[in-house]
């Protein structure tokens, strides 16, 4: 029967009391969302994007400025380069790692300097080092930094002494690099040239090999070496190129007195044209004709060493 309140579904089923209300909050909707954005702060916008992509290569530019700190690894690389005084800011050790006298000894050393001491998992210790055999343990280098040319000129010219400089030729070898910094500390030379390309830096793997020499001897980085040599020749100093061909034999070096730079050229091929074109003089190091050539951190050690005998005579 129509109206007959029992039936089922006949009634509106309804809480009783007061219809609940917006208590005001309707309120918000007739408020302003603002100014509107700039396009740059627009997610999606051309503009948006552009100011992205820019915001990226600065980055890119701040970290080319301002290299990352490198990570030397394995066990004797980390114990030698903690015992050579390389300068470190933290060593790394992968969870559950089984010492041994090395990894004792770069503990020890890394506590007594005050260097931290990180514990990490391997697979870490694997990211932060690219993958590479690290046998469970890293040490962290910051950048190295190079003197400016001009403040290494100053020091030769008054070392009180005749200058002696050492330059490297598209040197790639960070062991080389590492090995004629170590040298030319020994034999009195006031710092060390190396170009910005194509050459090795002073890396970890430089600073172990120089056995501490890189931290007393300044080395500087030029973006072009004929220019560098250029500077040099221009302050007084004599530029004397190592080449097998060369005009002059090691031994008859009269010039070893005057202040000088010596020139290592590469591994492989040697002095560079221009390079070579810079050089007041070529020398040669007498050598038994079974051998063809020698290392270029050998040859400058050679050469080195012969200039300071004869500036000691």
């Amino acid at each position: 029967m129509a109206g007959n309140s029992k039936r089922q579904g006949a009634i509106r089923k309804q809480k009783k009391g007061a219809s609940v209300g917006s208590g005001g909050q309707n309120k918000r909707a007739l408020r302003g969302k603002g100014p509107t954005p700039p396009a740059e702060a627009r997610k999606g916008h051309p503009a948006a994007r552009r100011a992205a992509a820019a915001d990226r290569r600065a980055s890119s530019r701040s970290t080319r400025d301002n290299p990352a700190a490198e990570l030397l690894v394995g066990r004797n690389p980390v114990a030698e380069a903690l015992r050579a005084k390389v300068p470190a800011t933290a060593l790394y050790l992968a969870q559950g790692l089984e010492t041994d006298e090395r990894v004792t000894e770069a503990v020890r050393i890394a506590g007594n300097r005050g260097i931290a001491l990180l514990e990490v998992s391997r697979a870490e210790l694997d990211r932060r080092t690219g993958g590479i055999l690290h046998q469970g343990i890293a040490l962290q280098v910051p950048p190295f930094a190079y003197a400016a040319l001009p403040d290494l000129l100053n020091i030769a010219l008054e070392s009180g002494v005749p200058p002696l400089l050492v330059a490297l030729d598209g040197v790639t070898d960070p062991r080389n690099l590492g090995a004629v910094i170590r040298s030319a500390l020994a034999f009195g030379a006031q710092g060390v040239i190396v170009p910005e390309r194509r050459a090795a830096g002073v890396t970890a793997t430089a600073w172990r090999t120089s056995a501490g020499a890189a931290a007393r001897l300044p080395v500087a980085q030029v973006t072009n070496l004929v220019r560098a040599l250029k500077e040099c020749r221009d302050a007084g100093l004599f530029v004397i190129g190592l080449d097998a061909d060369g005009t002059t034999s090691l031994d008859e070096l009269e010039m070893a007195t005057e202040p000088l730079v010596v020139v290592v050229g590469s591994e492989g091929r040697g002095l560079s044209r221009l390079v070579g074109e810079s050089c007041d003089l070529t020398v040669n190091i007498p050598m038994a004709p079974e051998a063809e050539s020698l290392n270029a951190s050998v040859a400058a050690a050679v050469t080195l060493a012969e200039v300071a005998r004869r500036r000691r005579v």
